[in-house]
């Protein structure tokens, strides 16, 4: 018989879901995500959901990761700060940005502060 035993997992900033599922069964875990450590939460929802199935590491045939902290940590403005390296003449395209705005002829429409200041930006 072809292995086809699958395992997902979505780390989310709250809950880490775990999903296996093999010849129609589906088994879910949903289990807190531990943000320093995201790695923890997927390890052990792995191992408790192959153990409520009776098998092993080695009878996953699909492994499937996805994740929101890093679009979180954008969104947020938290993790490492960030420099960027532009063309010449494209330091300043975070500030212009471009005409796809919400009112394009509202002039005194308030712009997001760009992810990276002017000062660590670099042609």
């Amino acid at each position: 018989m072809v292995n086809d035993l699958r395992i997902a997992v979505d780390i989310g900033g709250t809950f880490t879901d775990v999903v296996l599922e093999e010849g129609g069964r589906r088994l879910t875990r949903k289990l807190l995500t531990t943000p320093q450590r995201p790695e923890e939460a997927v390890l052990d929802g792995v191992r408790l959901i192959l153990g409520d199935a009776g098998k092993g590491f080695g009878d996953v045939a699909v492994f499937v990761h996805g994740t929101t902290l890093a679009t979180n940590a954008v969104i947020e403005r938290r993790g490492a700060r960030t420099a960027l390296i532009a063309t010449e003449g494209f330091r300043d395209v975070l500030d212009i940005a471009n005409e796809s705005r919400y009112d394009q002829y509202d002039l005194t429409i308030e712009k997001p502060r760009p992810l990276v200041p002017r000062a660590l930006r670099f042609t």
